[in-house]
């Protein structure tokens, strides 16, 4: 199939680029594959000379060409592209509109002057075609143009070396050696090419000879001529000069930036313009590498997994997605400036590292959470197999930081170099954070136990410590407190050895542990001295009720003196008072006992009427002077009737032991008795006759209702009480319970006296 040169218009006559014309043409060749094995050659010359014919026939292009039979008139408007057939490398061809034409006018060369600029800059060689005759003429040959174009040129620019070729036409008979120093005088760097006329001669024309006068004539044919744009770009060819060329993927936009600046006569700088091409193409293909890689089917994936948990070789799978995106980059710029190369690189990487940056954060965060978790764990596990507590935390920790590292070097990505120092940071941070949390409760665990422990072992002691209310009370409970407290802490001090706590924590957990002993103290005795009524009832019931052996006193007998006992059972229930008055844990002396017997029992001082006791804190008082006197005025009042009525019965009993039947009554017993004494003795005989025991039992069968008849003592009188089975334990029952049992021994204690204490007793049945 015959290769086809795709020409089109690039610029049309009016000056507009033709954009959408020009990318068709470079992806139809695939130009941009070509990087900078490509060559540009441009024909300028005169209206109807013959340019598009001598580019059809070198390049096999198919540019309109004049037709000689229908007049000379202008055949090329613009500019025109394509490419050459069968040139090696990939060559393109542009044909300008030619100049000094009619249709444009003499005035009208703005355009002229414009597309030969564009030619020279874009283009590695330049064709100047020109007819013979008018070398050496100052206005033929478009000379003044030239000239104009060329001191553009190097005023403007510091480009590369374009090869200028320049093909006479129609050749004459003058020697070539007198033309060539006519041509150099303006220009730097020239070859010149001399042709037959086509028109008269086409054959020749085709097999003409060509003078080169940059270093020797050469006779050369347009197959021959061919021949030298062949490796147009290798060393020594002609186009040898490389140093400005632009890559082939930015062909379009260096032309179209190109033509822009010479329309808006804007100083061409090639170098600059090399440097702005080579920026707009790496940005473009930066922004496709990018765009490409947030749509990678690995990518997403990969994306989605890290979301669910750890993945493992992530930073190999990122950094393998990353690197050929950026290799894809490198290929496709690799023939722009290698400064704005390197730059957008980088611009890339540090786009597309932001870009999968938040993936990787993701997965450090599993990481550390894996490895928080893995320490909660562990500290729980481990704990339970009596590891030391500091020991098993530090292990613990330095196996989840090892592991930590593990997982982020797994998921390095080394063209990236993100740093998980500070999430590795956090991590320790949080790993203390809950080892001194979990230490804090485990701690506090063992206090609570301890404290548990303290309270279950002082409170029964204390109850009944409290209830004795003996002089030594507060001293046996202080051995007590300090004899519980010290073995809790030895104890204690034994189970956090492990902690391997700082002195000044365990002197501060010793010392709560010490408090809260002291607490349970304090509050047992603030409870026991809100019931220190009851209390006081009881003791004064068992004094007063019972004797030191405790067997019940017995009031019939006229031997007590209830006085005395009266007296003895108040100091008992008094002493009591005063021993739950205050608490006295500091082992300081008071005068409580004191005052409470000189003003209460005795009379012998002041009434009780301030707030708070001398030598006391305020803190540690339990009753005030006044509520001692309330609480002793109300104790007095519901034991009065207690010992009232001790006193009557008493009397009672006195006035049964003393009283004598009237003489006539004794009288009357006597003679009734005597008869009936009579009466019974003379049955016997008969009584015998029946047997001994018939006789006996007939005899008392008859001799007991007598008895019987015999004066009984005065109703009334109770008899004498009966001893408790247990005293002391049920005093102390009475003192366990808010509510008192009753009291199984007889007491007299009236149940109006002791209706504020909830205490119940019959005291007025008797058997």
């Amino acid at each position: 199939m015959e290769e086809d040169c795709f020409a089109t218009q690039l610029i049309y006559g009016d000056g507009q680029f033709n954009r959408d014309g020009l990318e068709c043409l470079i992806k139809k060749v695939n130009l941009a594959d070509y990087g900078l094995s490509y060559a540009v050659v441009a024909i300028v010359g005169p209206q109807s000379s013959g340019k598009s014919t001598l580019l059809n026939h070198l390049f096999e292009t198919n540019f309109r060409e004049m037709d000689a039979y229908r007049g000379r008139s202008q055949t090329t408007k613009g500019i025109w592209i394509a490419k050459c057939i069968g040139i090696e490398p990939c060559t393109i061809a542009l044909d300008l509109e030619g100049t000094d034409s009619g249709e444009r006018g003499e005035d009208d060369t703005t355009f002229e002057k414009q597309s030969a600029l564009f030619a020279l800059a874009i283009s590695d060689i330049v064709l100047i075609n020109m007819w013979c005759h008018d070398i050496g003429r100052e206005q033929a040959a478009n000379k003044p143009l030239l000239k104009t174009v060329f001191q553009v040129m190097m005023r403007l620019f510091s480009p590369r070396k374009t090869t200028l070729l320049f093909v006479i036409r129609d050749k004459t008979k003058t020697p070539f050696e007198f033309l060539e120093p006519i041509l150099r005088e303006d220009i730097q760097k020239v070859e010149v090419v001399a042709l037959s006329s086509y028109e008269e001669k086409e054959e020749k024309f085709k097999e003409e000879v060509a003078h080169n006068l940059r270093c020797h004539l050469l006779c050369l044919t347009v197959a021959q001529l061919r021949q030298r744009f062949m490796h147009s770009i290798s060393p020594g060819g002609l186009a040898g000069d490389r140093r400005g060329v632009v890559s082939a993927s930015g062909f379009s936009f260096s032309a179209q930036q190109i033509w822009k600046d010479i329309k808006e006569n804007k100083d061409l700088d090639l170098p600059a313009h090399k440097v702005m091409v080579a920026t707009f193409r790496c940005e473009e293909i930066a922004g496709e590498k990018l765009a490409q890689l947030t749509l990678d089917e690995g990518w997403l994936a990969l994306e989605k997994a890290v979301e669910s948990g750890p993945i493992p070789g992530f930073g190999k799978k990122l950094s393998s997605i990353l690197e050929r995106y950026l290799s894809e980059y490198d290929s496709e710029t690799i023939y722009f400036d290698e400064g704005v190369r390197n730059v957008k690189r980088k611009q890339l990487e540090s786009k597309a590292l932001d870009f999968l940056h938040p993936a990787y954060i993701t997965m450090v965060g599993h990481l550390h959470s894996k490895a928080l978790e893995n320490f909660k764990t562990g500290v729980e596990n481990w704990l339970e197999e009596g590891e030391g507590f500091a020991a098993l935390v530090r292990a613990c920790k330095e196996y989840c930081i090892l592991e930590f590292d593990q997982g982020c070097a797994d998921a390095f990505v080394q063209l990236a170099g993100w740093d998980a120092s500070k999430i590795k940071e956090k991590l320790q941070r949080d790993i203390d954070a809950h080892a001194s949390s979990f230490c804090s409760a485990k701690l506090s665990d063992l206090i609570v136990n301890y404290e548990r422990q303290l309270s279950t072992a002082l409170t029964e002691p204390l109850e009944s410590l409290l209830e004795s209310g003996e002089r030594d009370t507060w001293t046996s409970i202080r051995k007590l407190l300090k004899r519980e407290t010290e073995a809790a802490l030895l104890e204690f001090l034994s189970a956090v050895a492990g902690f391997e706590l700082d002195k000044a924590d365990i002197t501060a957990m010793e010392q709560k542990i010490r408090d809260y002993a002291r607490n349970v103290v304090e509050r047992k005795a603030r409870e026991e001295a809100g019931k220190v009524l009851i209390r006081m009832k009881n003791r004064f019931s068992m004094v007063f009720n019972y004797g030191c052996d405790s067997i019940p006193r017995v009031w019939t007998a006229g031997k007590e003196d209830i006085k005395t006992i009266t007296k003895e059972a108040r100091s008992a229930s008094l002493k009591l008072l005063s021993v739950i008055a205050a608490i006295r844990l500091d082992e300081k002396p008071d005068k409580i006992e004191k005052i409470l017997f000189s003003s209460l029992m005795d009379g012998t001082t002041a009434p009780l009427a301030s707030t708070t006791w001398e030598e006391v804190p305020s803190k540690d008082t339990l009753l005030t002077p006044v509520r001692c006197k309330s609480l002793w005025k109300q104790f007095k009042a519901e034991t009065e009737n207690n010992v009232t009525r001790a006193l009557s019965y008493q009397k009672a009993c006195r006035r049964k032991n003393n009283w004598v039947p009237p003489m006539w009554a004794i009288v009357a017993m006597i003679v009734l008795g005597f008869s009936e004494l009579m009466l019974q003795l003379r049955n016997l005989d008969g009584e015998f006759r029946n047997g001994t025991v018939a006789a006996i039992l007939s005899v008392s069968s008859r001799f007991l209702p007598t008895v019987l008849k015999i004066p009984r003592p005065p109703p009334g009188l109770p008899p004498a009480p009966q001893a408790p089975q247990q005293l002391h334990s049920v005093v102390s029952q009475s003192f366990g319970n808010q509510t008192p049992q009753p009291n199984p021994m007889p007491n007299f204690i009236s149940e109006s006296s002791v209706s504020s204490s909830n205490i119940s007793s019959d005291c007025n049945e008797y058997s």
